[in-house]
C-alpha cells in the first residue's frame, strides 16, 4: 500500500482541516457527521471510480483526479471566497 505523501504545515490543524472538509462538501450536498475520510468514497461512487480502502494503485491518474480533484477544487474555492470575503471586510475605502 502506497502511502499518503499529503503533509500539512501544521499538523495540529489536521481535525480542523477535516472539518472545513466536510463543511464545504456539506455545501455541496454531501453528508458525512462520523468519518471525514467517508468522503472521498462517496465521490468516487458517485462518479464511477472504483476506489476501495487500501491499495487503489490500479486506478487511472484520470480516475484519481475525479476524486481527489472535486473535493479538492472545492476546498480551494471556499478558500478564496473567505479570502475575497475578507478582503472586503478589511478594505479601508469601502
Amino acid at each position: 500500500m502506497m502511502a499518503n505523501r499529503n503533509k500539512i504545515l501544521v499538523p495540529e490543524a489536521r481535525n480542523e482541516l477535516d472539518q472545513f472538509k466536510v463543511n464545504v462538501m456539506e455545501k455541496q450536498g454531501y453528508q458525512f457527521h462520523r468519518d471525514p475520510d467517508q468522503i472521498k468514497y462517496e465521490v468516487a461512487r458517485e462518479s464511477g471510480v472504483p476506489l476501495e480502502k487500501g491499495y487503489n494503485g490500479d486506478l487511472t491518474s484520470r480516475q484519481a483526479g475525479k476524486v481527489g480533484g472535486y473535493i479538492g477544487g472545492n476546498m480551494v474555492k471556499e478558500m478564496i471566497k473567505m479570502a475575497e470575503q475578507q478582503l472586503q471586510k478589511n478594505r479601508p475605502w469601502s
